[in-house]
């Protein structure tokens, strides 16, 4: 499934798959619009700004690896920043928590700050797609934090970036997703 979107945040219902399969084909017509009506000849010109714009999937500091996994879950989201800063400090992603799980720890015992990742990578809001797959590929991570006037206005994952290349590159009226 294509995703042109960063995270999406709060509560989400279960979608079908005749619907997901809708809403991936306006995506790629709008991604694909926004190229031709900018003149953007390559989807890697694309700003972040365009592709971020959802509040931030956050967890309370003193939260468990546990509580990370429900809110994963329930935000649909690969990511999670930890505490309420502007400028967050610590990151939870799917993979601390498997590795949690992996070493046989109970994750509604450990702290989240103990798996969180503190050296964040981030990008200005203005930044382009081609630029954060770039700073993904340096730093070999999944997940770039995007800032906007000094305060987090997002976060970028691979899987969205990887949406957009295929986004732009795919024919609107093709009926496959």
């Amino acid at each position: 499934m294509t995703r042109a979107r960063c995270h999406i945040r709060g509560p989400r219902l279960p979608v079908q798959p005749e619907l997901r399969t809708q809403v991936t084909r306006k995506v790629r017509q709008v991604l694909v619009t926004i190229g031709r009506v900018t003149g953007i000849s390559s989807p890697g010109a694309i700003s972040i700004s365009t592709i971020t714009g959802d509040s931030v999937a956050r967890i309370a500091a003193d939260a468990t690896v546990a509580d990370v996994a429900k809110a994963l879950v329930a935000g649909d989201v690969g990511a999670i920043v930890v505490g309420d800063d502007e400028l967050p400090a610590a990151l939870v992603s799917e993979r601390d928590v498997v590795r949690v799980v992996a070493a046989g720890k109970d994750p509604a015992a450990v702290p989240a700050t103990e798996v969180a990742t503190t050296k964040l990578v981030w990008c200005d809001a203005e930044s382009t797609v081609s630029q954060v797959a770039n700073r993904m590929m340096d730093h070999y991570i999944r997940h770039v934090l995007v800032e906007r006037d000094g305060a987090l206005a997002g976060i970028v994952s691979a899987r969205d970036l990887l949406g957009v290349y295929s986004a732009y590159g795919a024919d609107p009226d093709l009926d496959s997703a």
